[in-house]
């Protein structure tokens, strides 16, 4: 009797145990449910109706990106296009400063991380831009009264705003405030509901989540949408009236990073109009010593290609020798048939100011551009096609297309601008592709 009781006690036993462990995979290897949302089909539950032309989203493939992560400073990881619906800030302002919307208002606010008298200066420091990729972000929904979050996929062809640290922080076609996806890039359940079918070239291991610039950016290198061969120095807070073009096809110089931090290294690259890689499975940390690049100092790549950077063993436990991959292209191959690549994001909101993730800069509307005088560079090879935007929803295929060679190709950078596209201020990886918002 005594003998069968322990022998139920440890089954028991052993059974709990069985169910701890399998509770712990479960939890460790369960997919977050994220929810698709297609170019052009309007929300359920916007903060603004989408059918009052605040913006207006175009059709691209997605380009197939390098990686799910993407620094929010990388050359080419957005489009721009001179289309002045894109975003219409100006509107986005008067409605959430229009009293009959002040609980809006209120949650508007309350998700960016500002009090809401700011709200006017904030998305003054916005700028408007289109993705070139199928994008993670935390989305808000306006229900009774209240801001609801979810996980999305944005696609790629979507208008938004970023802030100046690259990270996107409105839908402009609706004008929901938008977080960092916080979530595994390799664990998501991707749902197509409510009218968001899955898109032609939809990949689940090709979508990317944006994480924040090293440092403010002054300026965004953008991927003229209309034609893949001309790039775009927006300065940021802009509304694109202030452009100035340059030709992507130019080579660019690799700079000597050695003894430079991490962070440091990342924003000279996107000075220079070049990516930043790594090995490893994640980012080592931004103090981290770089010890070498590959390709190595003086050599050439086409704008947005990538270098892969080692840094010092003490700072990620590994060796500090130098990588031994040669160059990258700045582009991956398209969802179906493009190709360009990306870094990543993270953020914190703040209180009475701009997220922690960043804040951003914007100006008035406009479509006007100018050339930009080049930028040190040498001969390249044409970068990969991107496809063109449409207007439906429905992504489409098309040709990149080519152009003279414009001028010099600017950088995503942190220092102010002449005549010349300038540099950057953060990481960056990029990928060539489509247009100016």
């Amino acid at each position: 009797m005594y003998r069968g009781i322990q022998s139920s006690v440890r089954r028991t036993a052993l059974l709990l145990v069985a169910l701890l462990i399998l509770s712990g995979c479960t939890q460790s290897d369960r997919s977050f449910i994220v929810k698709a949302v297609a170019a052009g089909i309007p929300s359920l539950d916007p903060f603004f109706d989408e059918k009052s032309g605040l913006g207006e989203d175009a059709e691209l493939r997605a380009e197939r990106p390098r990686g799910g992560l993407q620094q929010g400073n990388r050359p080419g990881l957005y489009g721009g296009s001179s289309k002045p619906s894109t975003c219409d800030v100006d509107r986005l302002k008067e409605f959430l400063t229009d009293p009959k919307n002040r609980q809006k208002a209120r949650e508007w606010a309350r998700i960016v991380g500002i009090s809401p008298d700011s709200i006017e200066e904030y998305i003054d420091r916005l700028t408007p831009v289109l993705l070139r990729h199928d994008t993670l972000v935390k989305n808000h929904d306006y229900k009774k009264g209240k801001a609801v979050a979810f996980d999305s996929l944005l696609e790629a062809g979507i208008a938004v705003l970023v802030n100046d640290q690259g990270l996107p922080a409105v839908k402009c076609s609706c004008g929901n405030p938008l977080r960092t996806f916080e979530g595994d890039t390799q664990k998501i359940s991707v749902r197509f509901e409510d009218g968001n079918k899955k898109w032609p070239g939809f990949r689940e291991d090709s979508v990317v989540s944006v994480d924040p610039s090293p440092t403010k950016l002054d300026r965004l290198a953008l991927v003229d949408v209309d034609d893949t061969g001309q790039g775009i120095d927006r300065p940021v807070g802009t509304d694109g009236s202030e452009d100035r073009t340059f030709d992507t096809r130019e080579k660019q110089r690799v700079p000597d990073l050695a003894g430079l931090t991490l962070a440091e290294a990342s924003q000279r690259l996107a000075d220079n109009g070049l990516a930043m890689d790594y090995s490893g499975d994640g980012p080592p940390p931004d103090e981290a010593r770089v010890t070498g690049s590959q390709p190595a100092a003086g050599s050439e790549l086409l704008w947005g290609q990538y270098v892969k950077l080692s840094v010092d063993g003490d700072a990620t436990g590994e060796s500090g020798t130098p990588p031994d991959s040669g160059p990258t292209s700045p582009t991956e191959t398209p969802t179906d048939t493009s190709t360009p690549t990306e870094p990543t994001e993270t953020s914190t909101p703040p209180t009475d100011t701009p997220p922690t993730d960043t804040p951003s800069t914007r100006t008035p509307t406009g479509t006007g551009t100018t050339k930009a005088s080049p930028p040190p560079s040498t001969d390249n090879e044409p970068p990969p096609p991107a496809d063109p935007p449409r207007t439906s929803s429905s992504p489409a295929t098309s040709d990149p297309v080519t152009s003279e060679p414009v001028t010099s190709a600017p950088v995503t950078s942190s220092a102010p601008v002449t005549s010349a596209p300038v540099t950057s201020s953060a990481p960056v990886t990029s990928d060539p592709a489509p247009s100016t918002v």
